[in-house]
């Protein structure tokens, strides 16, 4: 040894200068030594002989030139390597501090911030190297060092220089390993050539178990065992000997020691938030179900178990045999989901699932109207329990969904477009973001602390689950975006991605960072990631499908194996079902295509179904003679404007391209004029009601970009219709635009809070319209196209106005659910005579984009849609507990993954 140290100092001695040796490991000796050349000590490390004669300088030195170029705060520094006389060394900074090994040899265990910090310090090196293609391979509380408080990663990329100068397929000649065995992921313990970033996050997640246990994550009396307990044992989660870990970084922590590599963060960034993210969860038998490293059965992985330990345990010089005892896999139940007597589960035509199961499978979210309710709330029952609890705070709730530890409750409210999120132990809602926009079209709280949400079904957007700044993260012009549903580690999401019309669309997926989108599965609506390696996503048919997915790489790697038939769709064809963590979904059966009849009530609430033929209609409108009906019909060619004959009972498409809807008749009958999306435009058409001639566009100059109703004068001279502002402002207006010779868009309303769904009284003089100026919406009503005032007419929330006749209009009162008529009075101001409650319209389909009604000419009837649920379709949502037990065993049958 002391020939072997004079001979390094001789061939080092131009440039460093060695003082004594610092200590040894597996693969390399550290000495101080002071660089000649910059006056400053160093750290030198060199290669063990053996090593260095097997390796080959040349190739060892190209592949370790790549370490070179990590500057990175947590990354200590490579700042010379090379080869003399027979040594291979690298040079490094001398830290004058100590490793994390040494910090744990006197304290055993540190406190929980130190030791997340350090973690991500960690995890920030890890990401920036893994960004540009280095993986350490060999992350150990030796290869931490803590200087001034900072932590700095040392040997960055040696463990792969070794490996690509040969290491790999020759280290078992000197008897050692690339990795130390209590830190190593089961992939390297398995001798997997192809790793990735994945198992640096492996090994971080058993040091940070280690500083809060005071233990490794395995403890066995050898190597081999050890490797032997990497590869077939679940890690047991710290906090069961330290309490005081939090659930949050319990739960990270879980997740990164995951057997399979698609079951961890995608990141070391997504590891790290995770780490100071108090909503982030992560399920108990993630870990467990990721503990089948080998797919197959129960005989070849246990025979593949025996192979990668045995192979390990040659580059150990040690001997091995492995047996490994199957156990069966849990039931998989059924059962319907019963809602308590005067309750009716609030699904309608065009709303998402009323409905979510929480990712531990413990706790259902469902959005139920009492029978004495005006609007629906949530209402949360646990699986052992048969009646749900209603959560205070959550009326006028739509589209449920979880976060990611269960704990909290995320929705949407319709009127006031506002997200919110209450505890699932009941207390008041907190408000996250307001001004939505129509989140019907689904949203999905992401591990991750992001929320991501579909607004208006343009666009996806986020929010911290603990509120703050909205952020849009995709958007194409005319493409529409639905049920988003984020990946693990929130680096990427799901979506429903569809053409104008949404006669054709696809399962999608954005990578947040980019923006880039990649279509997945086409014809698919929407999508969930099953952490039994496989992608679930529905079609427009009902049926439910999986595949072998890989979320790291975001790609299908096998072939589909049907699931599910028979899933009732909603807005967009979006299937009601929902997917949790653990394996348990719930789902409402019936057909794909849900369906209404066409029915008029009377004011008293006497009713006459005018169309029995069950459908998908929406924004049905008398003509002026009231002999036929213009209505939106969703079918094969998407939403198109089709028109019902009343007396021959016959139902005649009108419009054929694009994506139609909200019509309206001109006062003589011979036109219906409609809001169509084509030619990646958003504008207002009009077309011959019979057909005769092509759908022309009305308004000249900018796209009207409307949102909502769309209203023919009585006179003829004017539609009125919902727009957004100028160049795509938030803010939505009402606008007017003529249908002579001059047919450019002027305002109509345009005060900087959002108005809607405006309509023109007959004479022509008034408009009334809805409005969130003072909070909830409300109705008001002013002159047409005169400056003045605006006067209130609705008390206590109010939308969708018509006017019955030139002194009333009705709308729909959010405060008992009625349709109200309110009587008015003309002066130098508008006073409200009487409100007069006409009839209940819960049992009718509402939305507040546009009104689902019209009012007959004379303002005694009502044209309006009886939702599904009222015409004998059985609305009891089916759970399904372990269910991926299901997909894995279909995807055996199948020849699948």
């Amino acid at each position: 040894m002391t020939d072997q140290l004079d001979r390094l100092k001789t061939a080092l001695a131009d440039r460093y200068t060695i003082e004594h040796e610092l200590g040894a490991g597996g693969m390399a000796t550290v000495y101080l030594a002071h660089d000649v050349k910059h006056n400053r000590k160093v750290a030198v490390k060199v290669l063990r002989p053996e090593l260095s004669a097997i390796l080959g300088g040349e190739r060892f030195l190209k592949e370790i030139e790549v370490t070179a170029n990590l500057q990175h705060p947590n990354i200590l520094p490579l700042y010379d390597s090379g080869e003399a006389d027979s040594f291979l060394y690298y040079v490094m900074p001398y830290v004058e501090g100590e490793s994390l090994r040494d910090v744990l040899n006197r304290e055993k265990q540190l406190p929980v911030d130190d030791a997340v910090e350090i973690a991500r310090a960690v995890a920030g090196a890890l990401d920036f190297a893994h960004q540009r293609g280095v993986i350490h391979r060999d992350i150990k509380p030796e290869n931490i060092l803590l200087q001034a408080g900072q932590a700095l990663v040392a040997d960055f990329g040696i463990a792969l220089a070794l490996s690509a100068a040969g290491g790999g397929t020759r280290l078992t000649e000197t008897g050692l390993s690339i990795g130390t065995p209590h830190y190593m992921s089961p992939e390297q313990a398995s001798a997997d050539r192809e790793l990735d970033g994945r198992t640096d996050l492996y090994s971080l997640g058993a040091v940070l178990y280690e500083m809060l246990a005071g233990q490794p994550l395995f403890v066995a009396g050898s190597a081999q065992a050890i490797v032997a307990k990497i590869l077939t044992e679940t890690p047991v989660p710290v906090s069961r000997d330290r309490p005081t870990v939090p659930p949050h970084v319990d739960a990270a922590i879980n997740m990164s020691l995951a057997k399979l590599p698609a079951d961890r963060f995608t990141s070391a960034a997504a590891f790290s938030a995770a780490l100071v993210n108090p909503a982030f969860t992560v399920a108990d038998t993630a870990i467990a179900q990721g503990a089948a490293v080998a797919r197959g059965s129960a005989k070849t992985r246990a025979s593949q178990w025996i192979l990668a330990v045995g192979l390990v345990a040659i580059g150990l010089g040690v001997g091995l045999t492995l047996q490994r005892g199957g156990e069966d896999p849990p039931d998989v139940v059924r059962f319907y989901l019963t809602t308590p007597s005067g309750h009716r589960l609030a699904v309608q035509n065009n709303e998402d699932a009323p409905f979510a199961i929480s990712p531990d499978g413990q706790r259902i979210v469902y959005a139920a109207i009492d029978s004495g309710a005006a609007v629906s709330k949530l209402y949360i029952r646990a699986i052992d329990q048969i009646d749900g609890v209603a959560l205070p705070g959550t009326e006028d709730a739509i589209a449920p969904f979880f976060s990611p530890d269960g704990l909290w409750v995320g929705f949407a409210t319709e009127e006031d477009e506002k997200l919110k999120k209450v505890p699932v132990t009941g207390g008041p809602p907190i408000t996250l973001a307001d001004d939505v926009q129509n989140l019907m079209a689904g949203a999905s709280w992401g591990d991750d602390g992001y929320i991501v949400y579909a607004s208006s079904g343009f666009s996806l957007s986020r929010v911290s689950g603990a509120g703050g700044v909205l952020e849009r993260i995709a958007d194409e012009s005319g493409v529409g975006m639905f049920w988003p549903s984020v990946l693990p580690g929130g680096q990427a999401v799901l979506f429903e991605r569809c053409n104008t019309n949404c006669t054709e669309h696809d399962l999608a997926v954005l990578d947040v960072a980019s923006g880039l989108i990649e279509v997945l599965v086409p014809g698919a609506t929407r999508g969930w990631y099953a952490n039994s390696g496989h992608l679930v996503y529905a079609t427009d048919d009902g049926a439910v499908y999986g595949v072998p997915f890989d979320p790291r790489r975001r790609e299908v790697t096998g072939s589909p194996v049907p699931l599910l038939d028979g899933v009732r769709g909603g807005l967009v064809n979006g299937s009601r079902l929902s997917v949790s963590a653990s394996g348990a979904m719930i789902y409402l059966p019936g057909s794909a295509g849900t369906g209404v009849q066409v029915v008029e009530v009377d004011r008293s609430g006497g009713e006459t179904v005018v169309i029995s033929r069950v459908g998908q209609y929406e924004h049905p409108r008398w003509s002026p003679d009231g002999e036929r009906i213009a209505m939106t019909v969703s079918g094969e060619s998407g939403a198109q404007i089709w028109i019902y004959d009343i007396a021959s009972e016959t139902l005649s498409q009108l419009t054929f391209e694009g994506r139609n809807v909200r019509p309206t008749w001109s006062p003589d009958g011979s036109t219906v004029a409609f809001y169509s999306q084509r030619d990646g435009s958003s504008d207002l058409y009009w077309k011959p009601a019979d057909g005769s001639g092509p759908a022309e566009r009305v308004a000249e100059g900018e796209d009207t970009r409307n949102q909502g109703t769309t209203f023919w004068t009585r006179d003829g001279s004017w539609i009125v219709f919902d727009g957004l502002g100028e160049e795509n402002a938030p803010d939505e207006n009402i606008y007017a635009v003529g249908t002579g010779t001059d047919r450019t868009r002027q305002p109509a309303v345009a005060t900087g809070a959002d108005e809607q769904t405006g309509a023109v009284s007959p004479n022509g003089e008034w408009l009334a319209y809805g409005s969130d100026e003072s909070g909830p919406w409300q109705i008001y009503v002013r002159r047409f196209l005169e400056p003045g005032g605006r006067w209130l007419v609705s008390t206590g929330g109010a939308g969708t106005p018509l006017w019955a006749s030139d002194t009333e209009v009705v709308y729909r009162d959010y405060t008992d659910g009625s349709l109200t008529a309110a009587r008015l009075e003309f002066g130098s101001a508008v006073r409200v005579v009487e409100r007069t409650r006409l009839f209940d319209f819960r049992p009718f389909i509402y939305s507040q984009l546009a009104p689902m009604y019209d009012v007959s000419r004379d303002g005694q009837s009502f044209l309006v849609l009886r939702g599904d649920q009222d015409v004998g379709t059985d609305l009891q949502p089916i759970v399904v507990l372990n269910w991926f037990e299901e997909i894995k065993r279909r995807m055996a049958e199948q020849g699948g993954r």
